[in-house]
């Protein structure tokens, strides 16, 4: 029977056949451990020298670090295995032996391992992370689409900038200047007057010459938006999310978290409602904290982080000032030097995961948003018609996948949450 790793529990006392990849091999002599890989998991397969030809031993014992084979053998359950269960190997059939493996089973530094990162992505830590990854992006998606969200896909090319910011990638569509999306924002929104609730998942990219250990210049990005909905609803959509999203991790990568060491204390408290406080009581509690902190000004990665430090899961930070927001944020009519907007700060250190915010759907206030921004109005008077032709109330985020895999992981720098991380000095592999 032709089988996978993952599924090997199906087949206790039956000889299956798996392909599968060397990561290890010790020997005492007259019996070789066989470490395997497949993709879907790893098993120990045990090679008894009087029980097999001398052939199947030699082969074996010829094998190297990551050499390609197919293994055949009968499946035992065994509690003492990390998996649960270990292969008795009757016939090695080797397809490749490797060259000599570059990233052998010992300590190496960050930019070798990033060089060799489409090797580096073999390794059980590195395999969890990226299977984490994908359950992360299930989860989100199945909640999405089970509150009747409609996937829609916005241009990765535009001819003009979403929060008015000059950190884009230019390049030229034939004869005029266009953009890599730094969102699709804009255009969820007219998605949304089309379909109601919607979302995109995407890359974006950001031209920022930024070396923190919370930043890539390609990312991925969730983006909803919600006809006939205002901020506080929007609120309770984003944390109903992400609830949803570490409980299913919890539930469905298990052995993936205790393999990457994450203790899930943590994550376990992570269950709407979240807390929320004001700008104004952000900046209160920073002074009392410490940390001198001026009105008007943006959060940094210290001020989130101590932020986050009063609290045992995410915590909303509303309403912040107009001039620290992009253009298009409402501002609350009680208060209109302030934005119906949050951010979404998660525990632990790992900052803003989320951010999002009411809409402006009066056009005349948007006019008067793009002269205060200097925006070119030719290149939005798409976006203006979605105000002419009815407007609604409407609201939408951004959760920056990246960063909730960083978070979710415990991990310390977010090139480990992607494949092929690109960063401010890394175009390669």
């Amino acid at each position: 029977m032709v089988t996978t790793i993952n599924k090997i529990s199906e087949y206790v006392g039956q000889e299956v056949k798996i392909g599968a990849w060397l990561y290890n091999k010790r020997s005492s002599g007259k019996i070789q451990f066989l470490q395997l890989r497949d993709g879907t998991g790893f098993i120990q397969g045990v090679l008894v020298k009087k029980q097999v030809s001398p052939e199947v031993w030699e082969q074996a014992q010829n094998l190297t670090q990551e050499s390609s084979l197919y293994v055949t053998g009968t499946v035992r359950q065994d509690d003492r295995a990390p998996s649960g269960y270990e292969l008795d190997v009757t016939d090695v059939e080797p397809i490749q032996v490797a060259e000599e493996y570059p990233i052998a089973l010992k300590e190496h530094g960050v930019e070798f391992l990033m060089d060799h990162r489409h090797l580096w992505i073999r390794s059980p830590r590195q395999r969890a992370i990226l299977k984490i990854r994908a359950e992360i992006i299930r989860a989100i998606q199945d909640w999405l689409n089970n509150e009747s969200f409609t996937l829609v896909d916005p241009p990765v090319l535009t001819p003009s900038s979403c929060e008015g910011t000059t950190n884009l990638f230019h390049t030229k569509y034939f004869d005029e200047d266009a953009f890599l999306t730094q969102s699709g924002q804009l255009y969820m929104e007219a998605a949304a007057m089309a379909l109601g609730r919607v979302y995109s998942f995407g890359p974006t990219f950001r031209a920022e010459k930024s070396k923190t250990r919370r930043h890539l210049i390609e990312f991925w990005m969730i983006e909803p938006e919600m006809a006939f909905c205002a901020h506080e609803e929007s609120l309770n959509i984003q944390e109903n999310l992400l609830s949803h999203v570490v409980q299913h991790v919890l539930k469905h990568c298990e052995a993936e978290l205790k393999q990457i060491g994450r203790d899930t204390k943590p994550l376990e408290n992570v269950t709407a409602p979240f807390p929320r406080i004001t700008y104004d009581e952000a900046v209160e509690l920073l002074n009392k904290e410490g940390m001198e902190f001026k009105w008007g000004e943006d959060f940094g990665a210290p001020h989130e982080t101590k932020i986050a430090e009063s609290f045992d899961k995410p915590v909303f930070i509303t309403h912040y000032p107009v001039e620290v927001k992009a253009f298009y944020m409402k501002p609350d009519p009680e208060r209109p030097e302030v934005a119906l907007c949050a951010d979404l700060i998660a525990p632990e250190g790992y900052g803003e995961i989320i951010g999002g915010s009411q809409r402006i759907d009066d056009p005349e206030l948007l006019k008067q948003r793009f002269d205060e921004h200097r925006l070119p109005k030719e290149a939005y008077e798409w976006y203006m018609d979605l105000r002419r032709y009815g407007t609604v109330p409407h609201s939408g985020f951004g959760l920056g996948l990246e960063r909730t895999v960083a978070w979710i992981c415990g991990l310390d720098h977010v090139r480990e949450t992607i494949p092929f991380p690109r960063m401010l000095n890394r175009l390669y592999p």
